[in-house]
């Protein structure tokens, strides 16, 4: 069945993303402005950026950041300093990047275990797990969303965007198929056209990680 959304709805699905190593304080500045004023979700930035949006706009907007990431093989310690930093900063959102070591290793159990602490270290705060789908065979996203669901997480999300390959219809829907009742799922990665983002909705989707949607808008 075919969604047909006005774009203020839509942009409430959007985190709106700059995460480029090379972004400046005036992007992130843009960025901010335009969450603002199309009142999406939340903004998605790099950690150092925090607490400088947070004493430059306060409560204006949602400030998500990213732990262990993009390759997710820090230490667990390290992921918790991190959280700790980031919630302390002004961040309300936490996605962090999974040890695929450990899902390749087929130590589930350690993902899942790592997912337990970071939630616990970011309580009622959201919590988004990114399971890099490119990387994963069917058997280890399957376990992955075990692994989530188990671990307490708020949200399965497929992809950095830094990775080999993005958010697919596919995974969402194997995800829709093992996730538990009360985890939902972020899609980012690849998120290019309207019809993109309409689609991915349509399959289950409550969060899109993208830093096209505004320009997206714009243009249609």
């Amino acid at each position: 069945m075919e969604v047909v959304m006005d774009t203020v709805e839509m942009m409430k699905y959007v985190d709106h993303t700059l995460l480029k190593a090379y972004a400046t304080w005036e992007e992130i500045c843009v960025l901010c402005d335009e969450s603002i004023k199309y009142q999406t979700a939340s903004v998605c930035v790099p950690p150092n950026y925090i607490k400088r949006i947070y004493d430059t706009y306060g409560d204006k907007l949602n400030i998500c950041t990213v732990i262990g990431f993009p390759l997710g093989y820090s230490t667990t310690e390290a992921k918790i300093a991190e959280c700790k930093q980031a919630l302390k900063d002004g961040a309300n959102e936490i996605d962090m990047v999974i040890n695929i070591s450990d899902v390749k290793n087929k130590d589930f159990k350690n993902a899942e275990n790592e997912i337990r602490t970071i939630k616990e270290t970011a309580g009622d705060h959201i919590l988004k797990v990114i399971v890099e789908t490119c990387y994963l065979t069917e058997e280890e996203k399957i376990e992955m969303c075990h692994a989530v669901t188990n671990g307490g997480a708020d949200y399965i999300k497929t992809s950095t965007g830094f990775g080999t390959g993005g958010a697919t219809i596919e995974d969402v829907m194997l995800f829709k198929k093992h996730i538990g009742k009360n985890v939902k799922i972020k899609a980012s990665g690849g998120i290019k056209t309207i019809n993109d983002m309409e689609a991915f909705i349509d399959a289950g989707c409550s969060r899109l990680g993208t830093s096209s949607a505004v320009k997206l808008i714009n243009n249609a």
